[in-house]
């Protein structure tokens, strides 16, 4: 099969998703780099307009939550009216609540579920149609390696990503021929706030939200679907996929993979925990 020419990404527009900050920001900094009109979005307005000043022309920042349809159509038309029709949207936006399954409040269950799922779903939904009117477009998903394995100590976050990973290979399916294209972005373990309190690993290596942008901007180029980050996941996770189960659990304890979210130290965790929890100012209206 002949390699695909890249594509230009000079001129186009892209709208990110929870994009003032961590990947978000740093993919919206690498598209503007690249040459793309960029509409940030995030919960936070004024922190979303700071990172659109800081980038400079053809960038924007705007109030969204995403977990509102109403917020995120809202959000798409400001975008397009401001930078034109949209050619990309990453759908960037996660929390997680670290700590046992038993453990974890109803409230933070429903938040992750809000944000990471239903915030991908509303998304996906809103901008397909547009994509279709227009005869392309590149729908971007971020979900996790998370979405392909089973950590302990993130399993509501994990149960999110996977089912993040199936929607879009469902939508993807369902819009052969369209000239529609999709990613599906895998990173490792991101130096983010995310992280925090992590335990550490002699054979994960920490990620940056700049490595996980240029594999989005690469996707964007070549219309690659896995976008793994590092690459070497994707490697890994294939031969850990053919392995009997005993086999993959066993070489997870021996390599220790089983321990950097179980073996956490929570309270590290506190900043972030709280920003998260603010991060679905709907949730008491749905409880």
């Amino acid at each position: 099969m002949a390699r695909r020419r890249p594509r230009e990404l000079r001129g186009r527009a892209v709208a990110v998703t929870g994009a003032a900050r961590g990947i978000g920001h740093a993919t919206a900094r690498a598209l503007h780099r690249a040459g793309m009109k960029v509409a940030i979005g995030d919960l936070d307005a004024a922190l979303a307009e700071a990172a659109a000043a800081e980038l400079g022309g053809d960038a924007l920042g705007l109030a969204l939550d995403v977990t509102d349809p109403a917020s995120f159509a809202a959000f798409l038309d400001a975008a397009e009216e401001a930078i034109g029709p949209l050619d990309v949207l990453v759908n960037n936006a996660g929390i997680l609540h670290l700590g046992p399954f038993v453990e974890e409040e109803d409230a933070a269950t429903r938040r992750q579920v809000d944000v990471n799922l239903f915030g991908v779903i509303n998304g996906t939904r809103l901008i397909l149609p547009r994509f279709r009117a227009r005869g392309g477009g590149h729908l971007v998903n971020v979900a996790s390696s998370a979405g392909k394995v089973t950590p302990p100590g993130i399993a509501t976050y994990t149960a999110t990503k996977h089912a993040v990973v199936g929607l879009t290979e469902a939508v993807r399916a369902e819009h052969e021929a369209t000239g529609i294209d999709f990613s599906i972005v895998m990173p490792g373990v991101v130096k983010t706030e995310m992280i925090a309190g992590y335990a550490s690993s002699p054979v994960v290596k920490e990620i940056t939200p700049d490595d996980v942008a240029e594999e989005i901007v690469d996707a964007l180029r070549t219309g690659r679907i896995d976008v793994w980050v590092p690459r070497s996941l994707g490697r890994i996770n294939r031969v850990m996929a053919a392995a009997p189960r005993g086999v993959r659990e066993w070489i997870g304890r021996r390599l220790g993979i089983d321990r950097i979210t179980w073996d956490a130290d929570r309270s590290a965790r506190d900043a972030y925990e709280s920003r998260a929890a603010a991060s679905d100012p709907h949730l008491a209206e749905r409880s």
